[in-house]
């Protein structure tokens, strides 16, 4: 197996300017990590096109979490139907804005050992928290960055907690705030999980192709 130029790989990537997806492009705008953590609760086990409009609909009821610890439960559920799983994460947006706006001062914490404690978020939402709220570096793993990595050959893992972990171990750090819009975009563009788009892809020279 040949060994992954990492550096040509995400250079290549952002120099193709492939098209994002309109939820990608408002996570990245939003720079407030209460936002960034809410959306994120939203997409998950969501695909983006379901998850951008609802965000938005979402962020009419308000930006802060006062605004989700007072208003009406179905309201809210109405706001984000239909992504999956709409009235537990409605449950869960409130009952951590209660907790942030009641006993943390409305503040949002940059330590992914205290994200994670609330109900609903796991290691990818919590480093994306970190990554594009508090501009900390930090890795967020989804099913994407995943599968690239493993697909590339530069990592062997099984499920994106381990890949998160064995990117910290060789990833240069320099890369670990946008790796993931990166690989986002890539996977969602040309490495899809099925019958990828090896042909247009333009990491093609790079990739060990493993399991395609």
């Amino acid at each position: 197996m040949k060994k992954v130029p990492i550096d040509k790989v995400v250079k290549t990537l952002e120099a193709a300017e492939q098209p994002k997806s309109d939820f990608v492009k408002l996570m990245a705008g939003f720079k407030d990590p209460y936002l960034v953590l809410i959306a994120c609760i939203l997409s998950l086990r969501t695909n983006d096109k379901t998850t951008y409009p609802a965000t938005l609909r979402m962020l009419e009821i308000g930006r802060t979490p006062e605004a989700f610890a007072k208003c009406d439960i179905k309201v809210l559920e109405k706001a984000i139907y239909p992504v999956g799983f709409y009235t537990n994460k409605a449950k869960q947006i409130q009952e951590l804005s209660k907790i942030l706006y009641e006993q943390m001062d409305s503040k949002v914490p940059d330590e992914i050992e205290e994200l994670t404690k609330f109900n609903g978020v796991g290691r990818k939402t919590a480093n994306l928290v970190l990554a594009l709220g508090f501009n900390k570096p930090a890795i967020c793993v989804d099913v994407h960055v995943h599968r690239i990595c493993n697909r590339l050959g530069y990592i062997k893992t099984k499920n994106p907690e381990e890949t998160e972990f064995a990117l910290r171990k060789i990833l240069p750090e320099k890369y670990w705030l946008v790796i993931n819009t990166i690989l986002v975009t890539h996977g969602q563009n040309v490495c899809k999980p099925i019958k990828p788009d090896c042909e247009r892809c333009p990491i093609y020279e790079y990739c060990n192709r493993v399991g395609v």
